[in-house]
């Protein structure tokens, strides 16, 4: 029986780093290489390799011990083994030979009282990564092995490692495991999109630092945070920006006031943003549409149902006008009137928040300038209107600047199923049918 000693090789200058986990046990018959433990630092986590093959006899160290370059690891028979490793001496000493191409692993050489051997350069398996480089990541307590670099690409794009199954050597996650799962996690349905795993926030107590009273999140509140966070976790937002001329429109609007008074209606510029709305999807049909639920198909509309955004006492709502482009402006202009008193009142029912194919959000009755509408997902897109306000606008006809009521749009869209181009051209059809109130009629 030749009993050998295998301890830590040169680890650069970490010291006194942790075992966080211990891959062999007594009785195991090991090869070359094999990944024997894997020790942490404050900075990087690696695997310790064995120098060479054998049956574990008896293990030195135990999860959580301290380790450091020549901290002796286990014992190990090496009788019958081949191989030239199996025939190194013990390295006690990390002193590295001065050997080109030598590796960072154990470099066996003999007890400093003898000369030393020419160590050749070690190359390591094609099917194994640099265990320098492994890294493992804990989660709920269990190990989730990846390099630095892997490790770094999952965070980037807020994958959870514990959530995803290595195809590489000793169930080692690879870059392209990562790429597979986010895939798989954006063709889910909306409602299970959420495997993008984060950090959780750090509970704080705020009383110490001075006076605070606790309120309960409203029902609705908390419901719609929900939603609000899987939006815009599961769909790449970009929001494009523009700007409306409706001054011939407002004119428009208020002198129908008194018609529309008689009619009992309220008339509202966002009656007339909904038939634009229409005509806009009409023209570019994508932004009618959902993904399925596999990501694989896009699921074009042929009818035109528009939610509005309701600011209620208890949180926001997204009730849903049916068939816009069937009605005309005085019977969108009820319906929107009816709807939000039925929302004011907690009297809107779960189907009238239902099958909308288009949102718009509109804040111009209380402020601001310009903001990124979160997506109503499964639609892929939504329009938030802001305040008008008027601003100087230059004629080429006359070539003189002319009071112009503006009326700020943000458009965000689904990135995965609209291209930057088309933003820009619904954007720019809305500001055209906005423009001129007579091309809503067409």
């Amino acid at each position: 029986m030749s009993i050998k000693e295998v301890v830590v090789p040169d680890i650069g200058s970490f010291k006194d780093v942790e075992v966080i986990e211990i891959m062999v046990n007594v009785g195991d018959s090991i090869a070359t290489d094999t990944s024997l433990m894997t020790v942490e630092s404050d900075k990087a986590a690696m695997d310790i390799p064995a120098p060479f093959g054998g049956i574990v006899k008896e293990l030195k160290i135990k999860v959580g011990d301290k380790v450091s370059a020549g901290s002796l690891v286990l014992m190990l028979d090496t009788s019958g083994e081949a191989t030239a490793s199996s025939s190194a001496p013990v390295v006690k000493s990390f002193t590295q030979p001065p050997v080109t191409g030598a590796s960072s692993e154990v470099a066996a050489v003999p007890p400093p009282s003898h000369p030393a051997p020419e160590v050749p350069a070690h190359i390591p398996p094609k099917h194994r990564p640099d265990p320098v480089a492994a890294h493992a990541e804990f989660v709920d307590g269990k190990p989730a092995h990846a390099s630095p670099s892997v490790r770094r690409f999952a965070r980037e794009l807020g994958a959870n490692l514990d959530q995803i199954k290595g195809s590489g050597p000793r169930g080692r996650i690879l870059k392209e495991d990562v790429q597979n799962w986010i895939k798989a996690e954006l063709a889910k349905p909306t409602g299970e999109a959420i495997g993008l795993g984060f950090p959780p926030a750090p509970i704080i107590d705020f009383a110490k630092f001075g006076e605070v009273e606790r309120q309960a999140l409203p029902r609705i509140k908390k419901l719609s945070g929900a939603n609000l966070h899987r939006n815009w976790v599961s769909a790449p937002h970009v929001t494009q920006f523009d700007e409306a001329d409706i001054t011939d429109l407002e004119d428009f609007r208020k002198s129908m006031l008194d018609e529309a008074a008689k009619r009992g209606v309220k008339l509202t510029l966002l009656a007339f943003l909904m038939k634009a709305v229409v005509n806009a999807l009409r023209t570019y049909p994508t932004f009618n549409a959902s993904l399925s639920a596999d990501g694989e198909n896009l699921l074009l509309k042929k009818y035109f149902h528009v939610g509005f955004a309701c600011d209620t006492p208890d949180g926001l709502v997204v009730p849903v006008i049916r068939d816009v482009n069937k009605k005309d402006v005085m019977e969108i202009a009820r319906e929107l009137a009816e709807m939000s008193e039925l929302a004011r009142e907690r009297k809107l029912k779960v189907d009238a928040m239902q099958g909308g194919c288009f949102t718009i959000s509109s804040l111009g009755g209380i402020g601001g300038t310009m903001f990124t509408p979160i997506i109503n997902c499964p639609e892929v897109a939504i329009l938030g209107l802001s305040r008008a306000d008027w601003k100087p606008v230059w004629n080429k006809a006359t070539k003189t600047f002319e009071p112009r009521l503006m009326l700020p749009l943000s458009l965000s869209y689904d990135h995965r199923v609209i291209d930057g181009a088309d933003g820009a051209r619904f954007t720019s059809h809305l500001r055209l049918m906005l423009s001129d109130v007579r091309r809503l009629l067409l």
